[in-house]
């Protein structure tokens, strides 16, 4: 057999085992599979330039690819410094078609229905049903995040306290493209099953940071639309503060040389995280 005969073969024999190993529902053997793409492009790399150093830099290429929408896309975007939301009518069941389902979901685990609201810039969008539980004091909300070509959904649940503390627990998929401000804590769980689930791991959160029921606020739908934009406006500022975004005239702003490199880092993240 050819020596490039066998070197194809060998390449093509990992990249099956990476996949089928990938279509496992256990995660640890998810990551084997990742792991075997990995070694199926240094294994390219080395048999194209016989060298460690071009299988290295083949697996690299992995870890470069997410650099290149940050330096021409991203690097271009600019957001709004202030986000107003206002009533939204929700969106098609073309668009959110698992609306009604996380609706249902969450009314059945006692939250009562708020209000529809959202906020639009550009080719950004997100849309947000709001539910509010008056006993637990907590409040429910559903997203719809959506952007150009690409749209994902997500729900979280939030309590406040008279402390200015925010606790939220939520299925967010990938790792947050901002800093958290001072004050909020966050807890993401993104492969949660349920909402009763979610609603079961936002009060072991709460008890873990000895949050006591007298101490969390009291809210109405005014004071939900109020307190969203209020965080917004925190998270804005603390990134400004730390250099992550700069101001780009015209009440927007866009993400530094710094930003670009922390998100750069998140996204590999991400790609560890769900490979």
């Amino acid at each position: 057999m050819n020596d490039w005969v066998f070197e194809i073969l060998t390449v093509v024999a990992v990249l099956v085992a990476a996949f089928a190993l990938k279509t496992f529902a256990f995660a640890p053997v998810r990551k084997v599979g990742a792991l075997l793409v990995l070694a199926a492009s240094y294994l390219t790399g080395y048999f194209l330039t016989d060298s460690h150093y071009g299988g290295a830099a083949a697996v690299l290429i992995w870890f470069v690819l997410p650099l290149i929408p940050l330096l021409t896309r991203i690097r271009q975007m600019r957001l709004p410094v202030e986000k107003t939301l206002e009533r939204r009518t929700p969106p098609s069941v073309n668009r959110f078609p698992a609306l009604n389902d996380f609706t249902d979901e969450i009314e059945e685990a006692g939250f009562e229905y708020v209000a529809d609201n959202g906020w639009e810039w550009d080719d950004s969008k997100q849309y947000f049903r709001l539910f509010y539980h008056g006993e637990k004091k907590q409040q429910a909300v559903i997203c719809l995040n959506e952007q150009e070509e690409m749209s994902f959904a997500f729900v979280s649940i939030v309590c406040r306290t008279k402390y200015g503390q925010t606790y939220r627990t939520w299925n967010y998929p990938f790792s947050y493209t901002m800093e958290t401000p001072p004050g909020v804590t966050m807890n993401a769980i993104p492969n949660v099953n349920s909402f009763e689930e979610l609603l079961l791991r936002q009060e072991f959160f709460l008890e873990d940071h000895r949050v006591k029921e007298e101490e969390i606020l009291v809210e109405d739908e005014e004071s939900f639309q109020q307190a969203m934009e209020e965080e917004i406006r925190l998270q804005v500022r603390h990134n400004l503060d730390r250099g992550l975004i700069t101001l780009s005239g015209e009440g927007t702003f866009r993400y530094s040389w710094r930003g670009l490199f922390f998100l750069w880092g998140q996204f590999v993240k991400d790609m560890v995280k769900l490979s």
